[in-house]
């Protein structure tokens, strides 16, 4: 709140989003983002190829998935 524009509210609901995000497992990225994708209109063969592009730049990089296993986590 000292350091911005933000409201205490506002600067609170940051906080917790970014907590949020750090919080969430590598399973949980992998099916939040194919519910997005797949919201958004792509198909399967286009989402697990740019969830596995986008699994090396999160804050703490997973070991690579091959589609296969980012599919497994999706559907068991």
């Amino acid at each position: 709140m000292r350091s911005t524009s933000l409201q205490r509210g506002e600067a609170a609901r940051v906080v917790l989003d970014v907590l949020a995000y750090f919080d969430e497992t590598t399973e949980d990225f992998v099916r939040r983002r194919h519910r997005e994708l797949q919201s958004g209109g792509a198909v399967n063969a286009e989402i697990f190829e740019r969830i596995a592009a986008e699994l090396p730049h999160r804050a703490v990089a997973p070991p690579e998935l091959s589609l296969r296993q980012l599919r497994r986590i999706v559907y068991g």
